[in-house]
């Protein structure tokens, strides 16, 4: 029974899990369209509202209205409104479309801490610089709440990981000395947000990031599946804590078609794994064996072990083929 059949919906990340760049990921529309299940979009990238967002993924291929988009901005602003009244001032780092939102739901965006914001929100822009950040940092020093999209360190890309929103958050952080508020993932709000707009009972959260994806639906008591094809590998799986540790691992969104058994960790294609000291030891497997089977082996004795483990030490030409390429 292919896994599908135990969940009603899927929470969908996008950058490194759907898409790189805007450029679909190889299998991922395909899978998605066949899930049978309803999606919505959970994104961290705060750069482009929920219409754009929409958008490039009918580009893609996929059938998708606003409404099933969620991103971070959306939910930095429904963070800013429990405090704010209407018309209050905000001063808004992120793009047009982070701005535009913030007037629709009622708030008066400013362009100069002279103008004193009650709230600071940021997201990613590419085109931020030292002036934007500096009227930000004089904001929070004069008293504004200070609200991020996300703290999302790098941004995946077909180029590579490029500074994510994290990243320049540091930069107001240094200088005002104050820990803002995030309203993204990993904190649980959205991904309960996103299944009461599909009426879920039973999501699966998908995603590419420990950090984020993973934790974030593992914080909002969902199952997760994790996909190696964004910002996480097969090392960082297997140094996760606990609260980062996904219910199923594949190797992307073409994998949704196995069963629960093939997705979850525990010995696989041939391959067995014990502990030597502070080693695991892979061993066996077959010329058929692939790396996300020895992978998964190797997880279920690492995440079992008290402490973290030192070495991957594999003992047959299979498992060495298999663990060639983890990174």
């Amino acid at each position: 029974m292919s896994l599908l059949a135990h969940y009603d919906a899927l929470l969908l990340d996008l950058d490194g899990t759907v898409w790189e760049g805007g450029r679909a990921i190889d299998g991922a529309v395909e899978a998605i369209s066949a899930a049978g299940v309803p999606a919505i979009y959970v994104t961290n990238n705060a750069m482009r509202g929920p219409d754009a967002v929409a958008e490039k993924l009918r580009a893609i291929g996929l059938n998708v209205a606003t409404h099933d988009v969620l991103t971070s901005a959306q939910a930095a602003i429904e963070m800013a409104a429990e405090f704010l009244e209407p018309g209050d001032k905000v001063y808004v780092i992120g793009t047009d479309s982070f701005r535009n939102l913030t007037t629709e739901a009622g708030f008066q965006v400013v362009d100069s801490a002279d103008e004193q914001p009650k709230a600071v929100l940021q997201g990613l822009n590419p085109d931020l610089g030292w002036r934007e950040l500096s009227e930000a940092a004089l904001s929070v020093r004069g008293g504004a709440k200070y609200l991020v999209s996300n703290l999302d360190t790098t941004l995946p890309s077909e180029r590579g990981l490029l500074v994510g929103n994290g990243s320049m958050v540091a930069a107001v952080i240094s200088a005002t000395g104050v820990q803002p508020s995030s309203a993204g993932k990993p904190g649980p709000a959205m991904f309960h947000a996103a299944a009461s707009k599909l009426g879920s009972h039973s999501p699966l959260a998908v995603g590419d990031r420990l950090d984020t994806d993973i934790q974030g639906g593992n914080a909002a008591g969902m199952a997760t599946f994790q996909v190696l094809t964004g910002v996480s590998g097969q090392l960082a799986l297997i140094e996760a804590p606990k609260e980062q540790r996904p219910t199923f691992i594949a190797e992307s969104l073409a994998d949704l078609r196995l069963t629960r058994n093939e997705l979850a960790p525990g010995s696989q294609g041939g391959f067995t794994a014990r502990i030597d000291g502070s080693d695991i030891l892979l061993e066996r497997g077959t010329d058929e064996s692939t790396s996300i089977q020895a992978l998964r082996t190797v997880l279920e004795v690492a995440w079992a072990f008290p402490k973290p483990v030192n070495l991957i030490r594999p003992m047959s030409e299979a498992a060495q083929r298999a663990v060639d390429n983890w990174w």
